[in-house]
């Protein structure tokens, strides 16, 4: 299957879980609405002071997150392939009163898309990733070029995403034990996923529920990153989660799930940094 047969599967996807999301209390747009922040608390301490910098938020879903950076003084521009995800960023935008562009486009074409709206090559201080985006990605070398060609010099990538590790492990009920069921190693064909709902409502009911997904180990992570001439800065491994990847994780009362102190630790999350050289 070619990667545009997939992405227009996953585009479906997306599209349809929009109005879902938008009203789930995983996203807290009311909150948002209200003048909250909706960062997690992650990325909401490594991120740093975002003032006056010009920061590019790729696959940006319907844009709470590049809205709050937006609200801590970033000039924001969020890019996501949904169009109903990014209809549903701009109305949230005009709404709040916040600057904020938001352009459609797959990620791979991000270069011209933003291009068209004033950004494009070597015009962003932050690219911003986080939480779920590089598994919709066959190819992770092309993505880390795109990165690197979008900063300036000087600039950086901050990525937060669910550990590789534990991304491979499997749970159908809480009482069973963590095995592997999924992928680690790089993959040419996406793993085919069908299931009812979505991450943020297991009972929601959509027109569309396969999507295709794919693998990244850390040595291609890392490897893509170095490869397209970016210079890692910081890696930190977490022992939280932004959602329930498995039933046995307990929510921690801080929008973030953790292991029980019964079962034995193991990484959930990682975020890194990584610098374009200034010249």
């Amino acid at each position: 299957m070619s990667d545009t047969e997939s992405f227009a599967i996953n585009r479906a996807w997306w599209d349809g879980v929009v109005e879902t999301h938008v009203h789930s209390s995983l996203y807290l747009t009311q909150a948002f609405r209200e003048g909250g922040d909706t960062l997690h608390p992650i990325e909401s301490e490594e991120i740093g002071d975002v003032s006056g910098r010009n920061l590019v938020h790729l696959q940006c879903h319907f844009g709470l997150d590049t809205l709050s950076l937006a609200r801590r003084g970033a000039r924001v521009t969020g890019l996501d392939f949904s169009a109903n995800a990014v209809k549903a960023a701009r109305e949230l935008a005009a709404e709040a009163k916040i600057d904020a562009r938001f352009v459609e486009s797959n990620v791979y074409d991000a270069v011209e898309a933003l291009g068209k709206v004033g950004g494009g090559a070597g015009t962003y201080d932050i690219a911003y990733v986080t939480w779920g985006a590089i598994v919709w990605l066959p190819d992770l070398h092309r993505w880390a070029r795109i990165v690197a060609q979008l900063l300036k010099p000087g600039g950086f990538l901050y990525l937060l995403e669910g550990h590789p590790t534990a991304l491979l492990l499997d749970q159908k009920k809480a009482e069973d034990p963590l095995t592997p069921g999924w992928p680690y190693f790089q993959h040419t064909e996406p793993y085919l996923i069908d299931e009812p709902g979505t991450y943020a409502n297991k009972a929601a009911t959509l027109a569309h529920t396969s999507t295709h997904e794919w693998a990244h180990p850390f040595q291609q992570i890392f490897g893509a990153l170095l490869e397209a001439g970016l210079q890692i800065e910081m890696f930190h491994e977490h022992e939280r989660l932004a959602w329930q990847l498995w039933p046995c994780l307990e929510y921690d009362g801080a929008r973030m799930y953790r292991l029980p102190k019964d079962r034995m630790r193991v990484p959930l999350s990682f975020s890194l940094k990584a610098r374009k050289p200034a010249v």
